[in-house]
């Protein structure tokens, strides 16, 4: 009936049909004139499940470090045993963990750290690209983990409802009405209120005063020293964007330890070689570049 199909088969390449020289059908093999389905397996192949992202584990990706003004620790940020918690968490899960007044950093593999004000009913106030915006939780964190921050610095906090009131004060401040580099620096400056974290807060003349320690192992360690928080906060944020494999091979390669003191072995004092440019004036940060 019409083009009716003789015989439908499975078959690999190598069984394709060829005509017999002596012009005799054969019905033990692929004739000629007959319909095939070709295929390069032989056998069906179970199609294998997309591989699982890993979970974000602080200990692999962050830099163990503290900050110190002169002789006093301002921010530290261990992994060892009792030091403040590192965990992450869902989105979803981290809104049962924030009160009014609480620090949220959100955090991911390779990009820079986002901070926020959680300020009550679901939402937080953060800098995002170039404003002060009021936002959801869930929207804010880009769908990185979080965690709650109030215990990295160690400036004496506000009260809760006067963080909630710096960080509202300032929801639509943009560009050229930004007094701070990053989503960092203005959260922090709502919960402690210091000056220090503002753009053109501190003075840059003089000795340098503050300290960024980088742990390397438990018994070693590389300072770098600064002459302002703002400026330190810059590296430190470079730092976590490019990880902690990249910046300990960065230290290993291109940082000169000088002589450490006596008493102070397992303690070196680093300055960045000419080759390496300062930290920047302005950060990518979510597509956001703060610069005054």
């Amino acid at each position: 009936m019409g083009n009716q199909v003789e015989k439908l088969t499975h078959l690999s390449y190598k069984e394709v049909p060829t005509a017999d020289p002596t012009g005799v059908d054969r019905d033990d093999g692929p004739r000629i004139g007959v319909s095939y389905i070709f295929s390069n397996d032989d056998e069906d192949v179970e199609p294998q499940p997309p591989p699982q992202p890993q979970p974000y584990d602080p200990r692999l990706h962050e830099v163990e470090c503290s900050v110190f003004y002169r002789d006093e620790c301002i921010y530290q940020k261990s992994f060892a045993p009792g030091s403040a918690a590192l965990s992450t968490y869902t989105p979803e899960n981290l809104l049962n963990k924030c009160k009014p007044g609480d620090l949220v950093e959100f955090v991911s593999q390779a990009q820079y750290p986002h901070w926020a004000v959680y300020v009550g009913n679901f939402q937080v106030v953060h800098l995002h690209r170039l404003e002060v915006i009021n936002s959801f939780l869930t929207d804010a964190s880009q769908g990185r983990r979080g965690r709650v921050v109030n215990d990295l610095y160690r400036y004496k906090p506000l009260s809760s409802s006067a963080v909630v009131r710096n960080a509202l004060a300032h929801v639509g401040a943009k560009e050229r009405e930004l007094s701070w580099r990053n989503s960092e620096s203005f959260a922090a400056w709502c919960r402690y209120g210091k000056r220090e974290f503002k753009i053109g807060g501190e003075l840059r003349i003089g000795k340098q005063p503050y300290r960024l320690q980088i742990q390397l192992s438990a018994q070693r360690s590389h300072t770098l020293e600064f002459q302002s928080l703002e400026d330190l906060i810059m590296e430190k944020r470079r730092n976590d964007q490019i990880g902690r494999a990249a910046v300990l091979q960065e230290l290993a390669t291109h940082l000169h330890p000088a002589e450490p003191e006596e008493g102070d072995s397992n303690v070196a004092r680093t300055t960045p070689p000419p080759g390496r440019p300062p930290a920047p004036s302005s950060e990518e940060e979510d597509g956001e570049a703060v610069a005054h």
